[in-house]
């Protein structure tokens, strides 16, 4: 039986590199279920060698050597089945030229561009970017995106193939077809950043790999498209949010809500590259305002506040009216509605709330309703509301706020 030490090794390499080692196997061999394959049959593998003969100094190298291996075997297995010799000479010449653990930088961006490739319908690439990005499983992007599960499995398979017999390139666009697929790569970069941000899966609220991943992607996206406002906007949020880090936990890694934070060790660099990046955004916006942009605006109305008790929420509201110009969605209805709470009081917040349409499964509704009513002193309601949230989600940011009676910071 494998140890808990060893799991845990395993799992951890995984959650840090798999991603990484899939984008690169899936460039060398243009086969994503391929690549994915060989990322979980390496993963089994290791199971079973470290616990035997103990976890390796090197566990992200040992993983891709395994996974190359595999994949190797799988594209020969189906070379001599198919007749395809050469597509196997093809993909061992590959793997002899590259080094085992190579760290291209790019290969992640390469394989959100393929996500992302205007063959695939928005759906496909939102859940192939959550599946081979952010390494959830089938049943959690199913979870995320508020679908069966066999339908999900259905629409990632669909895709998969797509990209293999349309034989989709593994590549960053040349500059004149980047505009075509900003929109998309910077959604799965942000996707990216909150699936780290506040983690969905796993035992820790933030994780750290994702956010310094999705940041360096973004940072690349940056210097690929300078002028691209949505670019700066979704780099600027980022940023405004992340300077938050070392707050955002306490001593035993339990959150700590925006109020309570010490502002202290907010991080001032990241602060001021943020807000340099939202003027940029803003100066490349006048006539219509970019979603990504009006967002960092707001994260920058909080983090620019000396205190909780002087952040300007008529201002972040006003905001919120300009981000439902272009994009009128029920969950930015619902963060406008927190701040009205804010700025008007729980029962103008709670009449926000109840009048937003198409959220009864989204357990941060319950969990903000549950809130508001606990502050107009309707306990029971409030109760109820709560039972519901947790029911629905296993965030340990949501658990945690709903457990302390707080949860909209």
């Amino acid at each position: 039986m494998t140890s808990t030490t060893t799991r845990a090794a395993v799992a951890r390499t995984v959650r840090e590199a798999g991603a990484r080692v899939v984008a690169t196997l899936a460039r060398m061999t243009h086969d994503v279920q391929l690549a994915e394959d060989a990322v979980q049959d390496a993963s089994l593998r290791a199971l079973t060698a470290w616990e035997a003969e103990g976890i390796p100094n090197a566990p992200r190298a040992w993983l891709t050597v395994a996974a190359r291996r595999r994949a190797l075997d799988l594209v020969r297995r189906e070379a001599a089945r198919g007749g395809k010799e050469e597509e196997a000479i093809r993909v061992q010449n590959l793997f002899r030229a590259e080094p085992p653990d190579s760290d291209v930088p790019d290969d992640l961006l390469r394989l959100i561009f393929t996500c992302c490739h205007p063959a695939l319908s928005t759906e496909a690439q939102v859940a192939l970017a959550l599946r081979t990005l952010c390494g959830l499983s089938t049943a959690e992007v199913a979870h995320a995106l508020l679908v069966p599960e066999a339908t999900m499995l259905k629409r990632l398979t669909r895709a998969k193939q797509k990209i293999k017999q349309a034989r989709i390139p593994y590549r960053v666009p040349p500059a004149a077809e980047l505009p075509d697929r900003v929109r998309g790569v910077v959604s799965v970069v942000y996707l990216l950043f909150n699936e780290g941000y506040v983690a969905s899966a796993g035992d820790t609220a933030i994780r750290t790999n994702l956010v310094d991943e999705a940041t360096r992607l973004a940072w690349l996206l940056h210097e690929l498209m300078p002028d691209e406002p949505s670019v700066s906007g979704v780099l600027a949020l980022m940023l405004l949010h992340d300077c938050r880090r070392e707050a955002r936990l306490d001593g035993h890694g339990d959150p700590v809500l925006l109020a309570d934070q010490d502002r202290s060790t907010w991080d001032q660099d990241k602060i001021r590259v943020g807000v340099e990046l939202l003027g940029h955004g803003l100066s490349r916006t006048p006539d219509r305002p970019d979603p990504y942009v009006v967002q960092a605006a707001i994260a920058a109305c909080h983090v620019l506040a000396p205190s909780y008790a002087t952040v300007p929420w008529s201002a972040i509201v006003s905001w919120y009216d300009v981000l439902l110009t272009v994009s009128d969605t029920p969950v930015v209805r619902l963060n406008r509605a927190v701040a009205v709470a804010e700025l008007c009081g729980p029962a103008a917040g709670l009449a926000e709330v109840d009048g937003i349409p198409d959220l009864p499964h989204y357990a941060w509704w319950h969990a903000t309703r549950s809130l508001l009513l606990a502050r107009l002193g309707r306990h029971e309601d409030a109760e109820k509301a709560r039972e519901t949230a947790l029911g629905l989600d296993a965030n340990l940011v949501l658990h945690h706020g709903l457990s302390t009676g707080d949860v909209i910071a």
